[in-house]
């Protein structure tokens, strides 16, 4: 029987990069057994990955669409950790895996990444509220496309989009779902949060950390360890043949193990700067989400905003913990992020 042929995206990124250490550090014989390839967009980070044993492909970007579908056609399974709203580059990975379905004759996969934020309320503009925990063995997938309908987000058409046209071309997906992820990464590239990350460098630029409005809602979270975790584990039950695994419009699986508030975000941002000499006052300082969209998100789309950082979104990991998965980190974990995060991101600045 021929080797089976991994592609992951994003691996030089948070996610994909402890995905790709997760997955050549494994000890399961079918993850060993597997081919592995990534794409990448310098020749210095493919030279650092080829060493490792991967098989580093130099291409333009994610624009790039012709690439990754010649690429993805050359693969069984493509597991997708770049940015998770690029819609076209998802689309493109799918036309690629069915290329290779109707080439071979041979069952193709994709593992999707997403996020809650598709799911969150946006209580602070008022534009949808509402107070649902969600678990992933409910409709998700019809919940997205009522939303949809209401109020489009980037995020959500890229999610339909997976469900959609995966079924439509006999391409299984499946698409994870994290909420905040915290920890130190494992990859070779960048090994630092996104969304802790983003108000720590504004509250460092400030001098103060600031929260949006109240900052009472609540998001769950999960260490990156243990989100790497479910993706080796994902890719384990997909490589045996579990019947166990629901795909395109029930493929959704949520992954978390713990929850906070967004005030709590920003509090432990400004006691902890403060108290490492960072910040001038362990003091928070309450904007509006105008304000915020010129402190926190710079450059990347508004509409992103509320849903990441100032909404809720709760979720119940029932599925991936019916596969096995079973996270080990804990709410100290979480609590103790914080200063290797600020040690990152005042030495980066």
């Amino acid at each position: 029987m021929s080797e089976t042929r991994i592609l992951l995206t994003g691996a030089t990124g948070y996610i994909g990069g402890s995905v790709l250490t997760a997955l050549l550090t494994s000890s399961d014989p079918h993850v060993k057994a597997c081919k592995l390839s990534t794409l990448v967009r310098k020749r210095s980070q493919a030279d650092i990955l080829q060493q490792k044993n991967v098989n580093a492909i130099v291409f333009d970007g994610l624009d790039d669409l012709d690439t990754l579908r010649t690429v993805a056609s050359e693969h069984d399974i493509v597991i997708n950790a770049a940015l998770t709203y690029h819609t076209p580059a998802a689309e493109a990975l799918l036309r690629g895996l069915e290329d290779r379905r109707k080439k071979y004759n041979k069952p193709v996969h994709v593992i999707h990444t997403s996020g809650t934020s598709s799911l969150a309320d946006l209580p602070v503009s008022g534009t949808y509220t509402e107070s649902a925990t969600f678990s992933d063995k409910s409709d998700i997938y019809s919940y997205e496309r009522s939303r949809q309908s209401i109020q489009p987000y980037i995020q959500r058409t890229s999610d339909l989009l997976v469900c959609e046209q995966g079924e439509a071309s006999d391409v299984a997906t499946y698409i994870i779902m994290p909420p905040l992820i915290y920890g130190k990464g494992t990859g070779f590239f960048n090994r630092r949060s996104i969304q802790i990350n983003t108000i720590m460098r504004a509250a460092l630029r400030d001098g103060n950390a600031s929260r949006i409005d109240k900052g009472e809602h609540e998001w769950d979270h999960v260490h990156i360890l243990d989100l790497a975790q479910f993706y080796e584990l994902m890719l384990v039950r997909i490589l045996e043949g579990c019947n166990k695994l629901d795909v395109h419009s029930k493929g959704i699986y949520f992954c978390q193990s713990g929850h906070q508030t967004w005030g709590e975000v920003s509090d432990r941002v400004a006691r902890v700067g403060y108290a490492l000499g960072f910040l001038k006052s362990y003091t928070v300082r309450q904007v509006t989400l105008q304000d915020a969209a010129e402190r926190f998100w710079r450059g990347l789309p508004l509409e992103a905003l509320e849903p990441t950082l100032a909404s809720r979104s709760q979720t119940r990991a029932d599925k991936a913990c019916e596969l096995g998965w079973r996270p080990v980190k804990s709410r100290e974990d979480f609590e103790g992020c914080f200063a290797d995060e600020w040690v990152s991101v005042k030495n980066e600045a």
